[in-house]
């Protein structure tokens, strides 16, 4: 007589460590999924603040340069987010831009954009350059 059981088909154990390692693979993919996320999230804020900088750069180099050290020493290049939805740009979270000056008859004109990312870290971006009279 032929036994009823048969050996088709897998184990316990089998099934166990084919589900193990798919959990295993699939953690992985969503780990990579985060990461590459975070990292378009940081690269798209790095792209707007260096536009914004170069936003204010340009009016930097239309203003008159006799008054242009007196100008950023009174803050007319400083933004808040709400200055900087007001020029028509989009602010990112809590972005703060923040101009300073040294120098006379070649001025050393420095940038600084701040703002904070999607895990609430502080980041900055500095643009600096020379400009003479």
């Amino acid at each position: 007589m032929k036994s009823v059981l048969s050996n088709k088909g897998f184990t316990l154990a089998e099934l166990l460590l084919a589900a193990a390692i798919l959990v295993f693979a699939i953690s992985g993919l969503a780990l990579l999924f985060i990461k590459v996320s975070l990292l378009n999230d940081a690269n798209r804020n790095l792209s707007i603040v260096t536009s914004h900088s170069q936003f204010v750069m340009e009016k930097i180099k239309n203003a008159n340069f006799s008054g242009l050290s007196t100008d950023i020493t009174n803050g007319v290049w400083n933004y808040n987010a709400a200055a900087i939805t007001a020029a028509g740009l989009t602010a990112l979270n809590s972005e703060t831009i923040t101009t300073v000056a040294s120098g006379t008859s070649l001025l050393d004109v420095t940038i600084t954009v701040g703002w904070k990312d999607r895990t609430s870290k502080n980041r900055s971006f500095v643009l600096e350059t020379l400009i003479t009279g």
